[in-house]
């Protein structure tokens, strides 16, 4: 029988570490919808559009809009789940309510690859719009062997480990102050992109959408794994479980409003940008919005802004998805699955200091010296993987727990968690087989890392081992 731990025995645990020290619920409805936009809205659509359009070209729109259906029913789940329970580790205890202990280790094993290649990912990207911005300001740009890693012809890339670093210190002075900072860089990046929707619409020519999908349907699929990578983020909110005044109401609100926007926002985005200069000047272009507004305007200074607006917007998406990293770290090592040294948190400031900075440091290697594209669609299929699990969680919690209080349930239930596994499942396999691959040794190490560690030192073993008789923990959960 899988060790599943029981939500009731989530929401008992949650809190506090094995000092007593605890997280501090400060964030309201329009910081967790900010904090989501913030962790959504960022590299995807300021560097990765481009990647998107080279293969949808305009049909890109569409391609936007499935992954943004696929993404929309895993939502939907989410909003369920985060507020049945409302804990800091998001798709990890999840799993581990409805599908057992193996299944969640695994899935936090997945949120390391998608949440420490995305961070990566995110900085290198913020890299490219700081030299932007640097042109744009001064007409100079950053020597090329500090801007780019050894894979892209240069030696260390020092602004994207400036942007972790940055962020780190802003996550270890406390969450109050990491939101106010997300929210401010959330309101600045979306009047940035509504500046651009309104220049880009203002050249816009029906021509340039046309041939509206030069590669056919495959086109349009393969366009879609690229686009999802712009969703990646949204599942950032349920982390915000322990430190939100009202997580059972806000965080399916928040969820269901941050969707919406960024769908809405990213396309109208994609069309202004391929309507304004044509899909073929927009596809492989780095720093592609910018370049769009200097086309029109016939002047870098509108680049220079949509520049500044990018660097402000990554660097909200560093701040946001390496905040959920360590709150999933911390759920993790309180359950005894990876080391204690992540559950510490510190009683002055509220925060897990220590998991920061070993977060921050291990992520920002990558973003320094490597070369992330190779491993970009391997992040995707974990990223739909996870995904496809919280899905399968929803059944499972259905069945075994009827009476669990649930401020939010998916509709058309089950049609709507299933569509979510389908969805998933389809661009999971329009990632390639050599992703597939990487993949299955991906979770081949996982299982090991958890058979040599997690499975001996699991907190939910060591109680069962201490004859701990469940009436005596459902006693326990009453008192509580």
């Amino acid at each position: 029988m899988p060790r599943i731990k029981s939500p009731h025995l989530l929401l008992a645990e949650s809190g506090t570490d094995r000092a007593g020290h605890g997280l501090r619920r400060t964030m309201g409805l329009f910081q967790l919808i900010c904090f989501g936009i913030g962790a959504i809205v960022g590299t995807g659509i300021f560097v990765g559009l481009s990647d998107s359009v080279a293969q949808a070209g305009p049909a890109v729109v569409i391609s936007f809009v499935l992954a943004a259906v696929t993404c929309v029913f895993t939502a939907l789940s989410f909003a369920e789940l985060g507020g049945a329970i409302p804990v800091s580790g998001s798709s990890y205890s999840f799993a581990y309510a409805g599908l057992g202990e193996t299944t969640a280790f695994l899935v936090g094993w997945c949120l390391l690859l998608e949440y420490g290649i995305s961070i990566s990912a995110v900085a290198v990207g913020w890299s490219q719009y700081v030299d932007e911005l640097l042109h744009s300001l001064t007409g100079l740009q950053l020597p090329h062997a500090l801007a780019a890693g050894p894979g892209d012809g240069g030696i260390v890339n020092l602004p994207a480990v400036i942007v972790i670093a940055m962020a780190a210190v802003l996550l270890v002075r406390g969450v109050r102050e990491s939101a106010r900072a997300t929210a401010a860089m959330a309101a600045v990046k979306l009047a940035v992109l509504l500046a651009f929707c309104v220049i880009g619409f203002s050249a816009f020519k029906d021509g340039n959408l046309v041939p509206f999908s030069p590669a056919g349907l495959g086109g349009i699929g393969a366009g879609t794994t690229a686009a999802f990578f712009s969703y990646i983020g949204f599942d950032a909110i349920t982390t915000a479980g322990e430190e939100a005044k009202n997580p059972r109401r806000d965080i399916p609100v928040a969820i269901l409003v941050c969707m919406g926007v960024v769908t809405l926002l990213y396309c109208a985005v994609a069309l202004a940008a391929i309507g304004a200069i044509g899909g073929g000047q927009v596809a492989g272009r780095p720093a592609a919005l910018s370049y769009v507004v200097n086309q029109v305007t016939g002047s870098t200074v509108g680049g220079g802004v949509i520049a500044f607006g990018a660097v402000v917007a990554i660097a909200s998406v560093v701040l946001a998805v390496m905040y959920g990293q360590t709150r999933i770290l911390m759920s993790m090592s309180r359950d005894g699955l990876i080391p204690r040294v992540f559950e510490k948190v510190s009683p002055r400031t509220a925060t897990p200091v220590a998991g920061t900075l070993i977060v921050a440091a291990v992520f920002a290697l990558p973003a320094a010296f490597a070369s992330l594209d190779a491993v970009m669609n391997l992040c995707t299929v974990g990223t739909l993987a996870i995904m496809a699990v919280v899905n399968i969680a929803v059944l499972a919690l259905r069945r075994r727990e009827p009476a669990l209080a649930r401020t939010f349930r998916v509709p058309l239930y089950p049609v709507v968690p299933l569509l979510g596994v389908g969805f998933c499942l389809y661009l999971m396999y329009e990632t390639g087989w050599t992703t597939w691959l990487q993949f299955a040794v991906f979770l081949v190490v996982g299982l090991l890392v958890y058979l040599g560690y997690g499975r001996r030192n699991s907190t939910l073993a060591l109680a069962k081992s201490d004859a701990v008789t469940p009436d005596a923990t459902d006693a326990v959960l009453q008192e509580a």
